[in-house]
């Protein structure tokens, strides 16, 4: 089980630990908020790939995760089910808290955040040498009142515009 208990002294990655247990150890650490700890994990040269952009080397990493942190009070990151094979780790995670801070260039909304989803670590020498994160960035629009819910009068309006919108556009090129 991994330890989400804050610390003020880094915790070093276990050692001799499998890839899955070095990405248990990593969630746990993160849903910790202890970014001292993950500058053992990630190097220089990580490379992380999020849908917001991509951040290279700890530091840019870390400062992504401050800016979450910041964003989302309540932050609790929690593993649904992992996976391993080879140098790739492929963890289903569940995330929650409340959005109270600026995230993407929106204000905080005071709203409950609740999304699933998923991350693709490669380990390689007890080090994330890249890890591609996925979440469906709709679910979070609809979750802070961005976009409509789905199904909805708005939603509905919402496409019908874009789609007469795309029709147009379509009709244009063809003359």
């Amino acid at each position: 089980m991994p330890d989400h208990t804050i610390s003020s002294t880094p915790i070093a990655p276990p050692n001799d630990a499998s890839k899955t247990q070095l990405v248990q150890w990593a969630i746990g650490r993160i849903s910790a908020q202890d970014l001292d700890s993950l500058r053992n994990f990630w190097t220089a040269d990580t490379t992380v790939y999020f849908p917001t952009g991509t951040c290279h080397g700890h530091a840019e990493i870390a400062a992504y995760f401050e800016q979450v942190f910041a964003a989302l009070a309540d932050f609790t990151l929690e593993i649904v089910s992992v996976a391993e094979s080879g140098h790739d780790v492929l963890v289903h995670w569940h995330l929650t808290g409340q959005h109270v801070g600026a995230f993407m260039g929106i204000g905080g909304t005071g709203r409950h955040i609740d999304l699933e989803g998923f991350d693709h670590f490669i380990v390689e020498n007890g080090h994330v040498v890249t890890n591609t994160v996925r979440y469906d960035q709709m679910e979070f629009a609809r979750q802070i009142k961005l976009l409509p819910a789905d199904g909805s009068v708005a939603d509905r309006a919402l496409k019908a515009v874009f789609n007469g919108a795309t029709r147009a556009r379509h009709f244009a090129r063809r003359r």
